[in-house]
């Protein structure tokens, strides 16, 4: 049974009636050299591009005999969704915002801690490095590759009501955050009403007034014209949380070991690729946003750290964040 190339309404039907989503390896193709890769972002964003090499990659130095297929936009449906896909082998490759693994892939969780990293050069050192390589070890548990780790700047908060400046001005706003446990509390911490939705449901919750604001990277904000909505930016940049490239076992595991390296290879060079253009396109961002009109506010950063820290001290306690902290603790300038 040949899948369709199609709308994900029409792909997951599919899936349903075929019981693609049990079999060992199921792609979406009509040869077995064709692999998927799956993203909520629009097509020009930095991780899409770097997924989009590889597909380049692969093609140039296999001859042709493997390809990429890649469905942006949200296409597939949730970032979850796709997690549960290439577990299954209905998907083989996707991108997920690390937040949203922290439930399920709790070696996740340190990268998403509150003010755990300085700045960039900080975060990339410690993704590069030893913790990374646990991390990206830590999927093979339950079902998925981990090939990178795709840094995505600090996120900070915006909202439709107007700046903040301390913990105490978010309380009552309702603040959209990814499913994670650690987003729930931090907000809670800083005194707003969580509510965690899926991404591509942000730009409704705002158009509606579901939720007053949310909080993300900047590039994020611009991309999902989010700016358009809520406009007053505050700079908590109170989490440098990175992005995930995932592949699905049951499909690698049906690879030679040469085109298994050769993923693997190419995943940890695409890193190279997407900070390329994250690097060239987030002062893009800021000034677009800044010139549509939105305002841009500093913080009272030490009073959202103390109102972070019950939070961070809890994480602590827990075996496999502690020695991630601590590696993170050793990569400071």
């Amino acid at each position: 049974m040949t899948a369709p190339s199609c709308d994900r309404r029409t792909l997951l039907k599919w899936l349903a009636a075929s019981g693609a989503a049990s079999l060992p390896g199921a792609a979406w193709a009509e040869s077995g050299t064709l692999l998927t890769a799956t993203d909520v972002h629009v097509g020009n964003y930095p991780t899409v591009e770097a997924v989009r090499w590889i597909g380049q990659q692969l093609e140039e130095r296999t001859g042709g005999r493997l390809q990429l297929r890649i469905y942006h936009s949200g296409q597939l449906g949730r970032e979850l969704d796709q997690v549960s896909m290439a577990r299954h082998g209905a998907i083989d490759i996707t991108r997920v915002y690390s937040g949203a693994l922290n439930n399920a892939f709790p070696r996740t969780i340190a990268l998403g801690l509150p003010y755990v990293f300085d700045d960039v050069t900080h975060l990339r050192r410690v993704i590069d490095g030893a913790a990374g390589a646990q991390i990206l070890a830590s999927f093979e548990a339950r079902g998925l590759v981990g090939l990178a780790i795709y840094d995505c700047g600090a996120r900070s908060i915006y909202n439709t009501r107007g700046p903040l400046q301390t913990p105490d001005d978010l309380r009552g706003l309702k603040l959209r955050v990814p499913p994670s446990d650690i987003f729930l509390e931090l907000m809670r911490d800083f005194g707003a009403n969580p509510t965690p939705l899926p991404f591509g449901e942000v730009f409704s919750g705002l158009e509606t007034r579901l939720i007053d604001g949310a909080e993300n990277n900047i590039r994020s904000f611009h991309s999902s014209r989010q700016f358009e909505l809520a406009r007053y930016w505050s700079e908590t940049r109170h989490s440098w949380a990175p992005d995930v490239l995932l592949m699905s076992q049951r499909r690698f595991a049906r690879l030679s070991t040469a085109d298994q390296a050769l993923i693997r290879e190419l995943g940890a060079q695409s890193v190279r690729v997407m900070r390329e253009f994250w690097d060239a396109g987030e002062a893009q961002a800021r000034a677009a946003v800044t010139d549509a009109g939105v305002a841009i506010n500093a913080v009272d950063t030490e009073a959202f750290r103390r109102a972070a820290q019950p939070l961070l001290q809890r994480y602590q306690a827990r075996p496999e964040v502690a020695d991630l902290l601590a590696l993170i603790e050793t990569e400071r300038s």
